[in-house]
């Protein structure tokens, strides 16, 4: 009887050595490498090309990070076009490889001048994607489902594995979204606008009932021009926003100029492109910095 129980139990630990063959996930964006990890658990290995507290915009694999991620299953991406370089980076694929956009089914922001969600100036970035929908909690929760069907078709052994890790982190997503709505309350109805360097936060925004006015289009590569600003000066003096919000990692001197001519206050730096540090180097540690600094500064 001993023996027998012996052998049950290694046949035991062959069996679960076999249900819990690990995916290798290359990530392409830091919020990417969390979503991975709570949805995947043990069953995944993550590789993180794009560091926390990088820049996604200026981001290019290097012939190193093409090295690590060659046995990768899946490889994540943000998607929108925050990573131009995809295309190159799918003629370098092995065999077998997939690049997953995670955020190609969440619908899109396409700024135009006559939707209200804009207080001024998308004339400026008319037609343009915003592809920072991460700032959605909605969103998050759809990427989500996205991930456990990506991780489970590339590994069906793991599937329930995988449904489950969905399920759970929905129901943080779902907590994290209350919690939003309940500090947004704080915030009155005509203090709703969000003024910021660059249009990283309009499904923040459309999902909580604020207005965006993004200081520097787009793009906060680009250079605003003097009518833009002044465009903005005027938008902020008219609309009587009370607080500009700078970037954790843009030059904040052109906000700081317009803080001295409008009259608003200078609200702390939000993570924009979601790649914070620390604490916020989480999607729940980011959205929690960046909501708590905007109802610092637009609470009474």
């Amino acid at each position: 009887m001993k023996q027998f129980s012996f052998l049950t139990f290694l046949v035991g630990l062959l069996l679960a050595g076999t249900a819990t063959a690990n995916l290798k996930v290359a990530t392409l964006h830091p919020l990417m490498s969390d979503l991975a990890s709570n949805v995947g658990g043990s069953q995944v290995t993550v590789v993180s090309l794009l560091k926390p507290g990088g820049d996604p915009h200026e981001f290019q694999p290097s012939p190193g990070d093409l090295a690590r991620i060659r046995d990768a299953g899946v490889i994540l991406a943000s998607g929108k076009g925050l990573e131009p370089y995809l295309p190159k980076l799918r003629d370098n694929l092995a065999p077998g490889q997939k690049i997953v956009e995670v955020g190609r089914t969440i619908p899109s922001i396409r700024v135009s001048s006559g939707d209200e969600l804009f207080i001024c100036c998308p004339a400026h970035a008319s037609g343009g994607i915003d592809p920072h929908w991460w700032h959605s909690v909605s969103g998050m929760k759809r990427a989500t489902r996205v991930v456990a069907e990506a991780f489970a078709e590339s590994d069906p052994g793991n599937a329930g594995a995988y449904s489950a890790g969905a399920a759970a982190y929905t129901a943080k997503l779902d907590a994290l979204d209350g919690w939003v709505k309940g500090q947004f309350a704080r915030v009155p109805r005509n203090d709703r606008k969000l003024c910021t360097a660059h249009l990283a936060f309009g499904y923040l925004c459309r999902d909580y009932g604020f207005r965006a006015l993004p200081v520097q289009g787009l793009s906060r590569e680009s250079s605003p021009s003097p009518q833009y600003l002044a465009e903005s000066i005027n938008a902020i003096k008219r609309e009587k926003v009370r607080a500009i919000f700078p970037e954790t990692i843009a030059n904040p001197k052109v906000l700081e100029a317009m803080v001295s001519q409008t009259g608003a206050k200078l609200g702390q730096p939000l993570i924009a492109d979601g790649t914070g540090t620390g604490a916020a180097a989480t999607y729940e540690g980011m959205m929690r910095q960046n909501v708590s600094r905007i109802v610092a500064s637009l609470a009474p």
